[in-house]
């Protein structure tokens, strides 16, 4: 990938447009977590975005530069949660029909919370794989337009504004930025922005166990398919990343991690209860 994409990326995450639905949510430090591991951690809230996940960035940003044309005729996704909730409230926002397909095994509260932004709901399969396959499928027969949850260069560009809130609100020296993967749109969109702009600031993906796609593409050097995840991190839990996010990742995230359910648990545990260094850790 080229210097100038990394330019293109920087100029889409700057004018991308997330304002009319995101808010630009706060760095909150966590003292006892601090003092414990003796750095300065701060959590980057975007449980607080009105539907509780930095989705939304990338849903609306991607929908937002769609031409009237396709907007008119709709938008179709498919998605078990939080993806679903952000291309629900954009097209309600942007005023167009959205239809989101989703596992028939997905929790009745997250299709309520769908349903109640006025978007359609099909419910088909068991996995999210099933769900994917019948979107594209509606998307040809209805003449729909597919948005991504992770590999599409607006969406990334999307979620990619987080980085740019991160850096305005602490200009002052950050060690490390710890961000959870799944298909790759969160971290691809933070990396590319950070090291544009700080280059010496660590991105740092973080992966559940069972649910690795990222670490392990990367450590083969190109995008491989599990043959299984685990469901514990439902909402990281792809089989293939993206090639869009493989690419950018490849290139700009300096670490991956894989942690165990205990280690999930503690760090839930952890963001809701000696100052050297600065660590920003996105919070879904």
């Amino acid at each position: 990938m080229s210097q100038t994409t990394l330019k293109d990326y920087l100029a889409n995450i700057e004018s991308a447009h997330v304002y009319d639905v995101a808010i630009n949510t706060p760095l909150d430090f966590q003292p006892i977590l601090s003092a414990r591991i003796r750095n300065r951690v701060l959590l980057k809230r975007e449980d607080m975005q009105p539907v509780f996940s930095f989705k939304l960035r990338g849903a609306y940003n991607k929908m937002a530069k769609l031409p009237a044309n396709q907007l008119q005729r709709g938008v179709i996704a498919a998605s078990a949660g939080n993806h679903a909730q952000g291309v629900a409230l954009a097209a309600q926002k942007l005023n167009c029909r959205a239809v989101i397909v989703m596992p028939t095994t997905t929790p009745r509260i997250k299709i309520n919370a769908v349903k109640s932004r006025g978007a359609e709901v099909i419910l088909t399969g068991d996995s999210y794989a099933e769900a994917y396959a019948h979107a594209l499928t509606l998307e040809k027969s209805e003449n729909l337009t597919f948005v991504h949850p992770y590999d599409d260069p607006d969406v990334i560009a999307g979620q990619g504004t987080i980085a740019m809130e991160i850096l305005n609100a602490h200009p002052e020296p950050i060690e490390a930025i710890f961000c959870c993967v799944g298909g790759g749109g969160l971290i691809a969109g933070i990396a590319a922005y950070v090291k544009a702009k700080r280059p010496d600031i660590k991105i740092i993906g973080v992966e559940a166990k069972d649910a690795e796609a990222m670490t392990e593409s990367i450590k083969q050097q190109q995008r491989i398919t599990l043959d299984h995840v685990g469901l514990f991190a439902d909402g990281a839990a792809v089989k293939q990343v993206g090639e869009h996010t493989f690419n950018l990742c490849q290139l700009y995230v300096d670490e991956m991690i894989v942690v165990d359910n205990d280690a999930i648990c503690a760090a839930i545990k952890d963001s809701f209860h000696g100052r050297k260094k600065v660590v920003v850790i996105i919070l879904f």
